[in-house]
């Protein structure tokens, strides 16, 4: 497959106290037409600033270097009147809180609706049809009224499938999902993550799952990548995660879940603490945590690179991975 979204070695500063501080170090990756590539990291990581990097939603001072594209066309020098066709048509975002991105004092129908009237030209009456064939197809019964309602009037996942409708009524080829069910109680993330994997291969859309829950992103992703302090460290298929895990800190995050089947025995938290891609050096962006660190791992930053079947950004993968034994391949 082709590839749809292209990253090359980005970088993001922001201004922060007076002063530009990296948050995104660098970030390659690439998602391939109706492929759902998951960004999996911890909180502060920068897969939200990667996303909004991609959308160029970035506060004022924000500085980007490297290279995004979509369709084979560059981002890098858009003009306004591009990025808000790309946000009208190539690419839409589904964000982690919907009432955050919501006017709460226009109808539902409203918000539904600006876009297919403004962007495409389209009628009221055929935009409100639009507007209910696409809340139908997310699971919101009682469409019509819906239109008529008010954000406040709906509960979190019902609103999110709002801003799941809206997302797709612009049919973009790539949606951004950004942690969509962190607001969510459990049984709702089931339902709208099972909405966003049936939308996305029925209309064979591109997915970029932005998300901190490596389980979750494996059961719904084709592929995985792992971030970590504004850094990608390892790309793999979401099939041979749990087998083929090159990098340390893959490692530490799979061990540190719940076993499903065998002995019991305690989880194993990750030691130290995380920290935010200014605070690294020249060294790998894990090896104030990781158990194997050496003084090679201080001093030289490790690149991509092939290991098993996938890429890893370590000194020491090939040891990590063949130190995963059958029983943790059993415990997915």
């Amino acid at each position: 497959m082709s590839a749809l979204l292209e990253i090359e070695h980005l970088r993001l500063r922001l201004p922060i106290e007076g002063e530009l501080r990296t948050a995104v170090h660098d970030v390659t990756l690439d998602v391939a037409a109706g492929e759902a590539v998951g960004l999996v990291g911890e909180s502060g990581s920068g897969k939200s600033l990667t996303a909004r990097s991609i959308m160029r939603l970035l506060p004022a001072g924000a500085e980007v270097e490297g290279e995004v594209r979509i369709g084979g066309a560059s981002l890098a020098h858009a003009s306004g009147r591009e990025l808000r066709r790309l946000r009208a048509r190539e690419v839409a975002m589904v964000f982690q809180d919907p009432r955050a991105h919501v006017n709460p004092v226009h109808t539902v129908g409203d918000f539904l609706t600006e876009g297919l009237r403004r962007t495409r030209g389209v009628g009221r009456a055929e935009a409100e049809r639009r507007a209910v064939a696409l809340l139908r197809e997310v699971g919101v019964d009682d469409a019509p009224r819906r239109l008529r309602q008010r954000p406040w009037e709906l509960s979190g996942g019902l609103l999110q499938r709002v801003t799941i409708a809206a997302a797709l009524a612009a049919e973009p080829r790539l949606l951004l999902a950004d942690e969509p069910t962190t607001a969510l109680d459990v049984t709702t993330q089931q339902e709208v993550m099972a909405i966003l994997d049936e939308q996305r291969r029925e209309r064979g859309l591109a997915l970029l799952f932005i998300t901190h829950d490596l389980e979750l992103a494996g059961a719904v992703c084709d592929r995985i990548a792992v971030m970590y302090a504004g850094t990608i460290v390892e790309q793999l298929p979401a099939a041979a995660l749990h087998r083929e895990a090159a990098h340390p800190y893959t490692a530490a995050l799979l061990a540190a879940r719940p076993a499903l089947s065998g002995e019991r025995r305690p989880l194993a938290a990750v030691p130290g603490r995380p920290i935010s891609a200014f605070e690294i050096g020249s060294g790998c962006p894990f090896a104030s945590r990781c158990p194997r660190a050496e003084q090679r791992c201080r001093d030289e930053r490790p690149a991509l690179r092939p290991v098993g079947a996938g890429l890893a950004a370590c000194h020491f993968a090939e040891a990590v991975h063949a130190a995963r034994t059958p029983e943790e391949s059993l415990d997915a």
